[in-house]
């Protein structure tokens, strides 16, 4: 709920109209309902582009004023700590995990079924955060095709230069992260052929 009243209207994303918080033995619940959206995603029942797509500059351009204007937001939201980067690190990449040293407020979860076409609307806001930099870049660039060359580089959407800190770790584990879940197996054999380590079952 904080995303609808702490992010400025100039972010594009859907009003929310209600909320109804319930628990249960298994844990506890909220439902959001948002204003209906007209517009499409980019694509539907998987984040990953299956075939390369056209989007004009006008959008790139908004999608990268939005990003900026997201950075601008203070936050306390945190879902990535150090404690996690040192568990998982090796666990996911195989390598030594690297120390936090700079977050930047972001979507969290930028993915190709969390954006619209024309006109630009960000969707699945419930992840929004301050996280290590580069994770909201790492999150598109994770989505993309492969080898695409139509689609912009991941910097051409970076409002900060600190968006460039280890962008290749970010990538993968936030790849490995959320397939280790069980899901989006296009995601996963893209980050198992990226960091030639099989993704592990959480």
């Amino acid at each position: 709920m904080t995303a609808d009243t702490r992010v400025p209207r100039s972010v594009p994303r859907l009003r929310l109209r209600g909320v109804l918080d319930w628990t249960a033995p298994d844990g506890a619940y909220r439902a959001e309902l948002t204003e209906y959206m007209p517009v499409a995603p980019v694509t539907s029942g998987s984040p990953a582009l299956a075939q390369d797509i056209a989007l004009p500059d006008a959008w790139w351009s908004d999608l990268k004023n939005t990003l900026g204007t997201l950075a601008t937001v203070p936050t306390e939201r945190k879902s990535v700590r150090q404690g996690w980067v040192d568990r998982n690190f090796c666990r996911f990449l195989g390598i030594d995990p690297v120390q936090i040293r700079q977050t930047t407020t972001g979507h969290a979860d930028l993915h190709w079924a969390n954006l619209t076409h024309a006109p630009l609307v960000l969707l699945d806001w419930e992840n929004w955060d301050a996280s290590p930099s580069a994770t909201t870049s790492a999150s598109y660039t994770r989505t993309r095709l492969p080898r695409s060359d139509r689609l912009p580089d991941p910097a051409r959407v970076r409002p900060r230069p600190e968006h460039r800190r280890r962008p290749d770790s970010s990538r993968s584990l936030s790849s490995s992260r959320t397939c280790s879940r069980g899901v989006h197996r296009t995601l996963a054999c893209r980050a198992e052929n990226h960091t030639g380590i099989p993704v592990p079952a959480s």
